[in-house]
């Protein structure tokens, strides 16, 4: 048998904690002294102690952690559940870093406030283009709205253009509109640039459309496309600067897509008035 400090260091916690689980008849010792109080635990009883733990980890409450364990739930069925917890963690762990990266988007742009220099923003006629395009529709405009949206789009749009022997003779351009409904949904429009027949692409689901030509600001944005937020709001600042008036969502077009998100080069081609 082991004292509770022999145990407490086999099992990497306090003696404070292994007095506390005595407390409340999670984990009890194998003897206790009757003269002393001493406690004294076997090595079987670690087997309890890492269930404790682990689900103690994963966020169950010690009165949850008591049921199952009192349920002598067996080590499939524990792996699942703490499979399952596991999961759950991941999830709000994705979410958490999806919102830190939001927030520091929010926080970069705040900082080039002011910063861009007119020799980054070009206007310019952008001719007409022809592009080969699947359509979803996002709640709004946020980045966690467009973003898983629009990436399972473009995964499906060129595989699909494959098999129906048509080849992108360009990059590819992301449009948006309001969705007709209302209420703040975003139409979005994952495409590139083909040369084919404007209408439908046979039972594809694409649809090539001519994009009309339009005189636009247009600027450069270099890295991931959950970071543009700085970008596009400097143009914004910049349009409201140059006496013009913005005519609708800037298109994305995609001139260079290595595998590293951050090694991205994307033009905003916002269509433009003069006023």
């Amino acid at each position: 048998m082991f004292t509770i400090g022999d145990f407490a260091r086999h099992g990497r916690v306090s003696p404070r904690m292994l007095r506390h689980y005595d407390a409340i008849g999670l984990l009890r010792p194998e003897r206790t002294d009757p003269a002393t109080g001493y406690r004294f635990y076997t090595a079987a009883q670690l087997a309890r102690l890492n269930r404790v733990i682990a689900l103690k980890d994963l966020g169950f409450t010690l009165q949850q952690v008591r049921a199952i364990l009192d349920e002598r739930v067996g080590p499939e069925e524990l792996r699942g559940m703490l499979r399952l917890r596991r999961a759950e963690l991941e999830e709000v762990m994705a979410t958490t870093a999806a919102r830190l990266a939001r927030v520091e988007a929010r926080l970069r742009s705040i900082e080039s406030e002011e910063c861009m220099s007119a020799e980054e923003v070009v206007v310019r006629k952008v001719p007409a283009v022809r592009v080969a395009e699947l359509t979803g529709v996002a709640a709004g405009f946020e980045p966690e709205d467009i973003g898983p949206v629009i990436g399972p789009l473009y995964d499906r749009l060129f595989p699909l253009l494959a098999a129906a022997g048509v080849s992108p003779s360009g990059p590819g351009i992301a449009r948006y509109e309001d969705a007709p409904e209302g209420g703040g949904a975003v139409v979005v429009h994952a495409g590139v640039t083909v040369c084919a027949r404007p209408g439908p692409l046979g039972d594809t689901g694409i649809t090539v459309v001519e994009l009309p030509p339009v005189e636009a600001a247009t600027v450069v944005h270099r890295g991931s496309m959950d970071d543009v937020l700085p970008t596009a709001q400097a143009l914004a600042r910049w349009i409201d600067a140059h006496d013009f008036r913005s005519a609708g969502y800037a298109r994305e077009v995609s001139l260079e897509c290595p595998e590293d998100r951050d090694a991205w080069v994307t033009e905003l081609q916002e269509p433009v008035i003069r006023v």
